[in-house]
């Protein structure tokens, strides 16, 4: 099979969170599988320079733009057999500092960026040498793909159209935005109706993936369930509620061949499930880089990496650290960026417990990798979450995750204190302050017990979330797809 995967961003060559992450993961595995997988994503600004072996192709693209016609160059890489990558270069549309927003500001020209990038996506796969048997689109920036690729399609009859799928990797961003948008597309008025793109008035760009594409899939089972409710659906609950029969679940996968904690270049020491004294190794290490000290010999470190935004729970930490950090002696290392008002009061965290707390403001792969092998306890109280990739990279470095009961963090973690013989984290009661406070004290009452937390440890850095099976589930997908139904 020929899968096209559509994505604004893709790991390594691009990366603001786990969308990044999941697209190369699940391309990596079905191109192990033999399938024959082309990435179309935008060329931005520093790709070319750091990765060089990227070359130009012969194809240029002219794009209609509403009444505009928008020239766009091909850049091609193969990082592995079956797997390649066609970056859309378009300078005046992605050469910019950020990927989607400058100095906490989304561009204002995201609307015609993505719409650029949709119809880029259907002219490459037009133009491949064997056609794609599916088109999968990712999140908001995709959404328009499926209905252009339907009204395009109309009139070959005699040349079969790849089918689609629309994967939600969060529902929260939706690509909202101006109606008058909607005439950069080139698409019929008709569309532009309640029972289409349209949105209160505004161009909605994921709800024209939700309704037009052929097969939708989000990022966990869970999430699946809780966002065809009102709680959950930012909206759209309406919408996913009608297309619930075409509807899958698929937990992401983890790359275990970047997260791993053997043959890590990241990593000063290397450890394993049966020999973990590389993981006390990597925490001294980190504790003495970023300058942290207790009165107690090794008290237990908190860490959190991410995103600083409403949805991860911040607000919650933000709360619950000062009075965890007065009172006892544990500390606590995070790294991230986001909403100007948290890095504002985790830099005051930081100086009202120095020596405790760390907070560095910016992100830091190498760093990440550190943070995750030397912290005893990953904070992740989220108030929704798709499916997190955090909490499965924690499995994997020993780290146990103390998480809300929602969605993929749902699917993924047994509590330790109701399932005593699966459990691999924490979960918290409810979304609140108080009952984070209430887990950090078991959190710490079992690091005090050294045998039950080597072997809840181990537990977690034996489980398997490898991308083959969730490959497998895609493929099944893919095979009722458009034009490719059995």
């Amino acid at each position: 099979m020929h899968i096209l995967q559509a994505t604004s961003e893709f790991y390594p060559y691009s990366k603001t969170g786990g969308l990044a992450d999941m697209v190369a993961g699940l391309s990596g595995a079905l191109a192990d599988m033999g399938h024959e997988v082309t990435i179309v994503t935008p060329l931005y600004r520093g790709i070319k320079k750091n990765y060089p072996k990227i070359k130009p192709t012969r194809h240029t693209l002219r794009i209609p733009m509403g009444r505009r016609v928008v020239n766009a160059r091909v850049q091609k890489i193969s990082p592995q057999q079956n797997l390649t990558v066609l970056f859309v270069e378009q300078p005046k549309y992605y050469d910019r500092e950020g990927i989607y927003m400058e100095k906490g500001s989304g561009y204002a020209d995201n609307p015609d960026r993505f719409i650029f990038f949709s119809k880029a996506v259907i002219e490459l796969a037009n133009i491949q040498q064997k056609r794609p048997d599916v088109i999968h689109c990712h999140d908001w920036q995709a959404g328009l793909i499926p209905l252009l690729q339907l009204d395009g399609g109309k009139s070959k009859k005699q040349n079969p159209r790849p089918g689609t799928c629309m994967t939600i990797h969060n529902l929260a961003y939706q690509g909202n935005c101006d109606a008058k948008n909607y005439q950069l597309a080139n698409l019929p008025k008709s569309y532009f109706k309640p029972s289409g793109v349209e949105y209160y008035g505004q161009l909605n760009f994921l709800k024209a993936g939700l309704i037009f594409s052929d097969q939708l899939a989000t990022v966990s089972p869970q999430y699946a369930t809780e966002i065809m409710t009102p709680q959950f659906g930012e909206g759209l609950d309406g919408v996913l509620r009608q297309r619930a029969n075409d509807m899958s679940g698929i937990l992401n996968g983890v790359n275990y061949r970047q997260w791993r904690t053997t043959g890590n270049p990241h990593l000063p020491f290397e450890y394993s499930a049966h020999d973990l004294s590389g993981k006390y190794k990597n925490k001294v290490a980190l504790i003495r880089e970023l300058g942290l000290q207790s009165p107690r010999k090794m008290p237990p470190l908190y860490a959190y990496v991410g995103r600083l935004a409403d949805q991860k729970g911040v607000d919650l930490m933000l709360e619950a650290l000062p009075d965890w950090l007065g009172k006892t002696d544990s500390l606590f290392a995070l790294l991230g960026s986001g909403e100007p008002w948290m890095e504002d009061r985790l830099r005051q965290l930081q100086e009202d417990f120095p020596g405790r707390a760390c907070c560095h403001i910016g992100y830091s792969e190498e760093l990440a990798h550190r943070i995750e092998a030397a912290a005893d306890f990953f904070l992740m109280p989220s108030k929704f979450e798709p499916c997190g990739l955090n909490q499965l990279y924690s499995f994997r470095y020993g780290t146990i995750p103390i998480v809300n009961n929602v969605g993929g963090l749902s699917d993924t973690v047994n509590d330790i204190r109701k399932k005593q013989t699966i459990g691999n984290g924490f979960k918290l009661a409810k979304y609140s302050s108080n009952c984070l406070l209430q887990t950090l004290r078991a959190s710490s009452a079992m690091y005090a017990n050294k045998e039950r937390l080597r072997r809840i440890r181990k537990r977690a850095m034996l489980a398997s979330f490898d991308w083959i099976n969730a490959a497998k589930s895609y493929l099944k997908i893919y095979a009722t797809t458009g034009n490719n139904e059995n």
